[in-house]
This record gives C-alpha cells, sequence and structure tokens, in this order.
C-alpha cells in the first residue's frame, strides 16, 4: 500500500504511421510517437528498485518501462482508468464467481535474451515475492491466494500450489474468497515473468531479465540509472507502451529545487528531460510569471486524499457527536493554503478520489470552508473533551498543516498538542498495536485504479494495527460486510454501488475529516512530447513520453 500513500491515463493508441493530430491541454500533450532520442528523467531518490518482488512502482512508471504484467493500465486524460491485457490475451477469465482467474499468454513473447516468456516464469515472479528475503513489494496478492499466508517462497518454501501451470502459455491464480478486483492485483510488479535460472539474489535489483521495450545498461548507486532499447521487445503485442526514445537516463538524488531550476532554464540536454517529483511551491510561484515554462507545467486533477484521522478508540472519541463536531470544527480553508492554496489541492468531503470509477460525490457535514465553530459547540454540549494529542510528522510541511488543524479545532474549544516525530516513528506509531495519539493528518492514494483501494485498507477491522494503516481505528460490522460484498463482487457495476454505499456508510460514523484532493505538478522540457497527467494516477505516464526529433 501506498503512504503518501495513486489513474494516470494512457492518452492514445498510436498507428503505427504516427498519423495522429497532436492535442493539448492543461493536463498535457499528446501527440504522435517518435522515435529516438535520450530522455532523462530527474529523480529525488537515490535508489530504484528494478526487482519487481522488492517494487512499489506504479503500473505507469520506473519499472513499467523494464518489466511488463500479465495485465496493465490503459488511462487517458478526462477517461477513467481501464485494466487492459499486456502478457495476457485478456484480463482474465474466471469460471466460478471470481475464485479462480486463468490467462493466456499472448503469442512471440521472448525476454530480452530471446528466451521465450512462460507461464512458467509469471508463477515463479509471483512465488518468489513471498520470500522473506524480498520484502518491500507490494503485496495484495499474498493475502488473496491459497496459501499464501503460510507461504515463505520459492527458496525455502517449494512451490505454491495454488499457482497452475498446466502448460507454457496457461497460469491459474486460485483464491480464498471471490476478488473481483483481480485483474488490477494481476497488473503490479510481482506479476512480472521472472525466468528462475537467472534468478540471482544479489544483483537482480539492478539488472533485471527484461520483457518490456528497455533493459538496464547499468546502474550506478545513487547516480543515475541508463536504460536501453531491448531488440525482443514487439510493439505489437503491447497496448500498455510506444518505446519511444532510444535511451532513458534516471538521474539520481535531484534536488527537487534546483531539478525545476534546470527544467525551467530549459537549455542543453535539459530541454528532453522532465521531473519525477513534485514541483515545489517557491517554483510553482515562479512559474506562473514565465510563460515560456508554464507551457511546460502539468498539473494533475485532484487526487490522493489527505484526511485527518479521528482515533475511534480513544475514550472521548468513541462519543459520534465530538467525532461530528470536529467534522464541523476543522478549517479545511486553512488546511488547504497550508498544503500550497487551491493550486496544490481541491476541498475534500468523500473518501473516494476522484478520477475512480463509481465514485459518488456528497457532503454530509456541509460547511463554510472555514469550517462551522458555533455547530460544532452545540455538539459538544455538556461534553468535556480533554486535550487531545495530534500527532504530526516533524518537517515543515506537516507541522504547518498541522497547526492549521489545531487553530481551527481551537475556536470549538477542541484543544490539542501538537506531538512532533520522524517518518519512521510516525509510520510505526500509526500502524502498530498501541493507540496513543487522537488524531492525525495523513494522505492515501489507491495502487490500483478502485475503490476498493481508497475503503478496505483505511477503514477494514483488518486493517487496524498489525502494519495496517486503517489509522482511525475504526470498526463497523456493517462497513465490514459491505466491503466483503463488494471485494467479491465480478460485475464491476454492482462492486462501484457498493463501495459507493460504503463510502458514504463510514462518514455517517465520522472517524475521519476529508481535507484535500492533493494535486501534483510537474514540468518538462520543450522537446519531450506526450507528457500528461489523467485523472488516476496523479503522475505522468512514463510508459508513453517521446521526444521532438
Amino acid at each position: 500500500m501506498r503512504r503518501t500513500l495513486i489513474a494516470l491515463a494512457a492518452v492514445l493508441s498510436l498507428a503505427a504511421c504516427d498519423a495522429n493530430p497532436s492535442t493539448t491541454s492543461d493536463k498535457g500533450t499528446t501527440t504522435g510517437t517518435a522515435k529516438g532520442g535520450t530522455l532523462t528523467i530527474l529523480n529525488a531518490q537515490t535508489v530504484m528498485h528494478f526487482d519487481p518482488a522488492k517494487s512499489q512502482s506504479l503500473a505507469i512508471t520506473s519499472l513499467g518501462l523494464v518489466l511488463r504484467r500479465l495485465t496493465a493500465w490503459d488511462v487517458e486524460p478526462g477517461k477513467t482508468a481501464q485494466v487492459v491485457p499486456d502478457l495476457a490475451t485478456d484480463t482474465g477469465k474466471t469460471t466460478d464467481g471470481g475464485k479462480t482467474w486463468t490467462y493466456t499468454l499472448k503469442d512471440g513473447l521472448t525476454f530480452a535474451d530471446g528466451t521465450p516468456i512462460t507461464a512458467a516464469d509469471i508463477k515463479y515472479g509471483v512465488e518468489r515475492s513471498f520470500a522473506p528475503e524480498l520484502s518491500g513489494g507490494l503485496g495484495y496478492h499474498k493475502s488473496l491466494l491459497i496459501g499464501g499466508d503460510t507461504y515463505k517462497g520459492p527458496y525455502t518454501g517449494g512451490e505454491l500450489a495454488s499457482i497452475e501451470t498446466p502448460d507454457t502459455k496457461t497460469i491459474t491464480f486460485k483464491l480464498k474468497a471471490a476478488y473481483g478486483d483481480w485483474p488490477w492485483i494481476a497488473s503490479m510488479p510481482a506479476f512480472s515473468p521472472v525466468p528462475k535460472a537467472k534468478d540471482d539474489l544479489k544483483t537482480y535489483d539492478q539488472k533485471p531479465v527484461a520483457s518490456g521495450p528497455y533493459q538496464i545498461e547499468s546502474y550506478q548507486q545513487g547516480t543515475a540509472v541508463t536504460l536501453t532499447r531491448n531488440p525482443k521487445w514487439v510493439a505489437s503485442t503491447d497496448q500498455a507502451r510506444t518505446g519511444g526514445p532510444d535511451k532513458i537516463v534516471f538521474q539520481l538524488g535531484q534536488d527537487t529545487t534546483v531539478a525545476a531550476q534546470r527544467l525551467i532554464a530549459d537549455s542543453g540536454a535539459d530541454k528532453n528531460a522532465f521531473g519525477a517529483g513534485f514541483v515545489p511551491p517557491a517554483q510553482l510561484a515562479q512559474i506562473q510569471q514565465n510563460p515560456a515554462a508554464k507551457s511546460r507545467l502539468v498539473t494533475s486533477d485532484a487526487g490522493a486524499l489527505q484526511y485527518l484521522a479521528i482515533n475511534t478508540q480513544r475514550p472521548v472519541l468513541k462519543n459520534p457527536k465530538v467525532r461530528q463536531a470536529i467534522e464541523y470544527a476543522v478549517d479545511k480553508h486553512a488546511f488547504q493554503i497550508a498544503a500550497g492554496g487551491p493550486t496544490g489541492g481541491d476541498l475534500a468531503t468523500t473518501l473516494i478520489t476522484p478520477g475512480i470509477a463509481g465514485r459518488a460525490d456528497y457532503n454530509l457535514y456541509p460547511t463554510d470552508p472555514a469550517g462551522d465553530p458555533a455547530k460544532a459547540k452545540t455538539l459538544l454540549a455538556g461534553t468535556t473533551v480533554p486535550k487531545l494529542v495530534l500527532l504530526s510528522q516533524n518537517d515543515q510541511v506537516n507541522l504547518a498543516q498541522a497547526q492549521a488543524i489545531q487553530q481551527g479545532l481551537q475556536r470549538a474549544g477542541i484543544a490539542t498538542t501538537i506531538k512532533p516525530t520522524d517518518q519512521d516513528s510516525y509510520v510505526a506509531d500509526v500502524t502498530s498495536d498501541r493507540s496513543d495519539y487522537d488524531l492525525t493528518v495523513s494522505s492515501w492514494q489507491p495502487d490500483f485504479p478502485s475503490a476498493n483501494g481508497n475503503i478496505e485498507p483505511l477503514f477494514a477491522t483488518k486493517e487496524i494495527g498489525g502494519g495496517g494503516y486503517n489509522i482511525s481505528r475504526y470498526s463497523s460490522p456493517e462497513v465490514d460486510k459491505l466491503i466483503d460484498q463488494a471485494t467479491a463482487e465480478v460485475d464491476q457495476t454492482k462492486a462501484q454501488a457498493l463501495w459507493a454505499q460504503a463510502d458514504k456508510r463510514i462518514m455517517q460514523d465520522a472517524p475521519v475529516v476529508p481535507l484535500i484532493y492533493t494535486k501534483n505538478s510537474f514540468l518538462h522540457g520543450s522537446n519531450v512530447q506526450n507528457f500528461f497527467v489523467a485523472a488516476f494516477p496523479a503522475y505522468p505516464n512514463y510508459l508513453k513520453v517521446s521526444l521532438k526529433q
């Protein structure tokens, strides 16, 4: 799951003749895909994981350039994301209502070394993701597959019987219970093929066997990762990637402010570059005064949900009227300003983020954006609220946001003490079995474009403590039942209606205050084409970017 915590869009299904007309919007540009050139991606990270078992990379970003999966994301500005076939011929077939899913591989698929990609390679790739030696990757499948709760990977545990490969092109997954979103799960990193004979725990993270349009030429720790073309990639089998540039270079350890200044200047090789990180607020203000740079700024739609979690297991906060009072007391406008103003995000009222299919727009606690302290006081009449602990990460941005919450609550007579802590300690505190905070501001964006990713991780009873992200420690048998029904539903229209119902039912209990749907802004050089951000996720689609020739 993703801590800050993401549906981006694939822009066009491009014809081989590159005859598509160019189009431009405030979400980016799309045009025919030219081939050639060296694309540079400026990245603040000093480490990148290319081992699919260790990666949390979105299906449309870095890992997707090198490794394909069973399914992929088709994302396009103005449209909700769709799951599409990648290595498989379809998005999966189920004959028993979602408990068993079968895939058939396309013809002519090979690794970069010319070896055919087989169902056994997919099976082995999924199995090794269970190994304790390869921790850190997205692991939704681990709790879904039969036997996954005790399986320890192929190095010590043999094979996982719930993954069957009756022949070289067929793979079947057997789940503990029906799971309608399994086609999305099959787009995650662990569903990349890994040839068992090439599996080296010491080197695979920096030199995986490529199945996508690019392979890793060099990996300089903390400095750069260089990708070059995979000569065995067949474009006609791949509707998610266009393979535009001849070479892609990730420059690592790049300060986001310095990177933004380089891209504003737009000189030399930086004309062929874009920033992987968000443009900092100071540079956003600078760009607004620079027409040339402003034309190269791409801002996402409203995306990840920032919210105030109310610890429902604390004595005074077990009272729903107190939680409802907090809903009205919070000054969302002040919080929005602390988060960068309207360019930093839109005011939020729901739990399912914009861009997710089936989302219903509603507001159970209508107030002025600055809140309604008088209504909050009415709800608190006769109740004594002790000073509450507001847990915050100890950095300038998070502390400013915590102070905005603190000041808003104070107007309604709710006093708080801000408790700052470092990032690692913060994550440990909110996801542990302890319960020694009252309030905290967090952020969440799903790992795949389904309301499932908004609701279950944050509000299912089973996600309380033990590393789970139900940090409001909210438990409702009625909501758990809705989550189970929606999760098991294969008909996506019916599933979406159930998720929307769960969204509103949770907010009736007020375990969180939705604050803003954050917006992300990215800057690119003047030679970069097909650079866009769609409704979900709020990140550029690396798989479609090309360069002017």
